[in-house]
């Protein structure tokens, strides 16, 4: 199959964008994101989308991301498409916030995009993540230890990035790429093999390759397969924790009878978030829940866990904060638009701007926030709770202590120190992340400009 075939079936099968839809391309320059150009090129065309543009972010990690640079707006102006770009020191950024160098230029490149998505009008980012891409994905969450969630690896979309060239490999494009003679600019750091990606690139999937020659398609496949799974699974999940959990003032109690009647799939996917969700931020490890699995066989009995304890109480598997396990402060800056990447309570939030608000409203205590921009002094930051915060909440008269909120909201205690903040340069409360946000700032006018807040599990849904 043509490459041209392959990406018409990707984004037929996955629904991924309509003659209408507007798309801006992430252009590295490398072969497999000018293979994308030149691919959405002709389907641009055709008519069977529409491209807006191309966004290339410099992470000036390189002495020739300059040269890449120069080349993408090159593309460009050869496509007849605008080029958004940015740069960012991404090195500074990762030891101011304590990350890693991959972490910090993967939250950068994708505010970036997202900013790009806005500046030009899109209403979807598309990537020039590959076969090859999923593949070595794959093996490096399973070198990590995953279950069917995290061996699915890349999604054809998550949010509003797509993947059109997610079945199709990397020698494929190269291929396409030589019979339009198009050219193309090599990494340098794809040789880097400190970073495991490359590692695994270079020296493992050559390996299994002697026992499969088919082995990347075949893990790709197994992603694919994983994905299937994962979706059951969590869907079934989502309909036991309705049964099974509830949030007491010291913790979460899961109903242990409720819990023994399900599969061992599910029933193992639904303690995991709750231990995740009990855990502070800190890992939880396959070990954990088969410790935790085991106390639903025993009448009585505690397991200390990363971050929380297990107990079980006659017919109820309680989880609760340990007391020496108080959740550390913590404080991210949010970019707008942008995201905030909150690793200790495995949250991210995200804000974006509008010039109106949308005509259906989310839910007052949900994942989303509508709040006026004219009053948000920037710049807006995510937190914790401090000691003597307060807020007030809509529908009620005065200020109040967000300790005492929290309390008549009947968020457990060990909850409390987990739930973002969004709070603007005068230290205001904006949004109390999924319960509300202040009366000052709620939109008034259908004409007003605002922010939209989101909140949602690190890598995963709201």
């Amino acid at each position: 199959m043509h490459v041209l075939d392959r990406v018409r079936e990707t984004i037929r099968r996955y629904g991924l964008a309509a003659p209408a839809t507007r798309v801006v391309l992430a252009v590295s320059g490398g072969s497999d994101s000018a293979a994308l150009a030149w691919a959405m090129r002709e389907l641009d065309a055709a008519r069977e989308l529409q491209v807006v543009g191309l966004a290339h972010y410099n992470h000036q990690l390189r002495a020739d991301a300059s040269r890449d640079e120069a080349f993408v707006v090159a593309l460009g102006d050869r496509l007849g498409w605008p080029v958004v770009v940015d740069r960012g020191d991404v090195a500074a950024r990762a030891r101011r916030e304590r990350r890693s160098i991959e972490d910090a230029a993967h939250l950068s490149r994708h505010e970036f995009l997202e900013r790009a998505r806005i500046d030009l009008g899109a209403d979807l980012v598309a990537v020039g993540h590959t076969r090859d891409d999923q593949a070595e994905t794959f093996l490096l969450r399973l070198l990590r230890g995953a279950g069917s969630r995290g061996l699915a690896a890349m999604h054809p979309r998550a949010g509003r990035v797509v993947r059109p060239l997610l079945y199709c490999r990397r020698d494929e494009l190269r291929e396409y790429l030589a019979e339009l003679d198009a050219p193309f600019v090599e990494d340098t750091s794809n040789a880097d093999l400190g970073i495991p990606r490359n590692r695994v690139r270079a020296e493992l999937v050559p390996f299994l390759a002697r026992y499969n020659p088919a082995v990347v398609d075949a893990l790709a496949d197994q992603a694919d397969l994983a994905r299937e799974e994962a979706a059951s699974i969590e869907a079934a999940a989502d309909v036991l924790a309705g049964r099974a959990m509830a949030v007491e003032a010291d913790g979460i109690a899961l109903d242990v009878a409720a819990l023994v009647e399900a599969p061992l799939a599910v029933r193992r996917a639904v303690v995991w978030r709750t231990m995740r969700r009990q855990s502070g931020g800190r890992p939880v490890g396959f070990g954990h829940v088969e410790a935790a699995l085991a106390l639903l066989a025993r009448p009585a009995g505690t397991v200390d866990v990363p971050g929380h304890r297990l107990e079980r109480i006659g017919g109820r598997l309680v989880l609760t904060d340990r007391p020496h396990a108080r959740q550390s402060l913590f404080q991210y800056p949010l970019s707008i638009p942008g995201e905030a990447c909150l690793r200790e309570v495995g949250r991210v939030i995200s804000a974006e701007v509008r010039d109106a608000p949308p005509a259906e409203r989310p839910s007052p205590g949900g994942p989303v926030a509508i709040v006026r921009r004219d009053l948000c002094r920037g710049p807006l930051a995510v937190r914790n709770r401090r000691p003597g915060d307060r807020f007030r909440p809509i529908g009620l008269d005065g200020r109040k202590k967000l300790q005492d909120f929290f309390v008549d909201r009947k968020v457990a205690r060990a909850e409390r120190d987990r739930v973002p903040i969004v709070v603007d340069a005068a230290d205001r409360i904006v949004w109390v992340a999924g319960h509300g946000i202040d009366a000052a700032f709620r939109v008034t006018d259908a004409s007003q400009g605002v922010l939209i807040f989101k909140v949602k599990h690190l890598g995963g849904s709201a």
